[in-house]
């Protein structure tokens, strides 16, 4: 689905990916863990557009997509949920979900209330909210309507920025849990986590960015009970 390889990017003169490479296989979950400043969004940014490459190439779905600008990665089916939720608090619910079908390309009202009726069933909590502004909802309602947004395209593969930051804990293990249905709905997931043990608990596969570089690889389960994992980003 998406084979991400010899990627670089600077910031002016700190390189912050150096010929980072990497796959997300279709319908699988695969996260990126690292400590802060690893390049873990920088990654995300790069793929989607957001940042310049200085070098290396980005195939999505037989397509490279390199070069080209954020919003047609986007129409091709790639959607990015950055970290921070970023709703637009002055909209309803309901009115963010129509953003997220905004670079997707013309798409009917049917298709529309479509979309948005598969959304309030995933995430039953917008429905009751869907006239609120989102500035009013809770940090975890944000959230949900942030990958919300996100699938309202109908994304082949969507990208997770820290969706558990900020979070109560009970909160994070229903974004979790939604996570994982995303997944069953068919869709590929590429997740930047925090919490490390977590990310890798329902990962398919995961790789570790430190500096810029990808150091280890592996299943979720394999890195899970990984020494140098285990002691670095687990705690144990």
């Amino acid at each position: 689905m998406l084979k991400v390889e010899h990627l670089t990017v600077r910031y002016g003169h700190i390189q912050a990916l150096e010929d980072v490479s990497f796959e997300v296989k279709k319908n699988q979950i695969i996260s990126l863990i690292g400590a802060n400043g690893a390049g873990k969004t920088t990654s995300l940014m790069s793929i989607s557009g957001m940042v310049p490459k200085i070098g290396g190439s980005v195939v999505f779905d037989g397509t490279d997509i390199s070069r080209q600008k954020a919003h047609m990665i986007t129409r091709n089916g790639l959607s990015h949920v950055p970290e921070g939720r970023r709703v637009f608090p002055g909209l309803t619910v309901e009115e963010n979900l129509v953003t997220g079908t905004i670079g997707a390309g013309k798409i009917s009202k049917a298709v529309m209330r479509e979309r948005m009726e598969e959304m309030y069933e995933l995430f039953p909590r917008m429905r009751e909210r869907a006239s609120q502004t989102a500035g009013t909802l809770s940090g975890g309602e944000q959230q949900m309507l942030a990958i919300a947004r996100g699938l309202m395209n109908d994304p082949k593969l969507i990208m997770l920025d820290e969706p558990s930051l900020g979070l109560a804990p009970k909160v994070v293990d229903e974004i979790f849990e939604l996570i994982l249905k995303i997944r069953d709905m068919g869709k590929t997931v590429l997740l930047i986590e925090q919490n490390a043990a977590l990310a890798l608990s329902i990962s398919d596969y995961a790789y570790v960015l430190e500096l810029g570089h990808i150091t280890l690889h592996g299943t979720g389960q394999e890195l899970l009970h990984d020494p140098m994992v285990m002691k670095a980003y687990l705690g144990i």
